[in-house]
């Protein structure tokens, strides 16, 4: 990987990507459970640029299974190298903190855990029937890793029965290879693809910003909706650190309305499209669009 330190690359943002505050007492409300109570969510410690917007919403993101990844994404600040053992009694952890948020949303995200056995299909079904178990009102919605497109393992996760699950393509086919570590664009449509065709509805996101063409973008839309993928996010991709992939341009906001009306054109049933969208970005919106269909 090519050394992408030189602060002469870096590009000046635009006034688009400046973040709107929402101030509500949900928001405000939600944010002191967490700091009182030490709650750990993706949302926080990823710097997400609409945690408030979200938490107003009371839908929240956690990540599972540690913060060690296996992998190691050139566009990613999740530390990579050997995780610890997974903790037993997170799923229970993590269903009462949704408990003590009041949350109506919650989604569910973790590393990628090569080193198990089963990529950590048990520990995800583990939590989701723990979140049920004391939520039972809740929405659940996954962000699973690729799990290598095993069927039992995709077969173990949708047993517990999640709303939502969704695998990130990321970015466009002939990235792939410099951006992600390992992950392959055809395994992520196979991941997708499975768990179709077992029934789940399904979600992907992927970043622009790094480098691709429009036709690229417009052509991994299409290969997610042949994949049957009904739910779909584009956002822009803001480099981490001076040591991962440089940002290729910062999109504009009418070229993004532009992905989005075309993805919509293609039969998604949702597509939320914008610079600060992310992957959970109005996911109870999401899942209504998909239920009226």
């Amino acid at each position: 990987m090519p050394k992408f330190y030189d602060k002469a690359d870096v590009l000046k943002k635009p006034g688009w990507l400046k973040i709107r505050l929402h101030r509500s007492e949900a928001f405000a409300e939600v944010r002191q459970i967490v700091a009182e109570h030490g709650l750990h969510t993706i949302c926080s410690s990823g710097k997400c640029p609409n945690q408030a917007e979200c938490w107003s919403r009371r839908t929240a993101t956690f990540m599972i299974l540690g913060d060690i990844c296996t992998r190691g994404c050139r566009f990613c600040a999740t530390r990579t190298g050997r995780p610890s053992a997974p903790d037993a009694d997170e799923p229970r952890k993590v269903a009462e903190s949704v408990a003590l948020m009041k949350l109506r949303y919650v989604v569910l995200t973790s590393v990628t855990r090569d080193d198990l056995p089963d990529g950590g299909a048990a520990h995800w079904a583990a939590t989701v029937e723990a979140v049920r178990a004391q939520n039972p009102d809740v929405v659940i919605e996954l962000l699973i890793p690729d799990l290598d497109a095993r069927p039992e393992l995709l077969d173990r996760v949708l047993a517990s029965k999640p709303d939502i699950v969704g695998h990130n393509i990321e970015t466009v086919a002939r990235l792939t290879p410099q951006i992600r570590s390992r992950a392959t664009y055809r395994t992520s449509l196979e991941t997708l693809r499975q768990l179709k065709s077992r029934g789940a509805t399904t979600k992907s996101g992927l970043m622009v910003g790094l480098g691709e063409r429009d036709d690229e973008v417009l052509q991994a839309l299409r290969d997610l909706r042949e994949a049957g993928v009904s739910i779909v996010t584009v956002g822009q991709y803001l480099r981490p650190t001076l040591d991962h992939w440089p940002v290729a341009e910062y999109v504009t906001p009418e070229r993004f309305e532009e992905y989005r009306r075309q993805a919509l054109e293609m039969g998604f049933a949702y597509c939320a499209s914008a610079p600060l969208v992310r992957s959970s970005y109005m996911a109870e919106e999401a899942l209504r669009s998909v239920e009226k269909r």
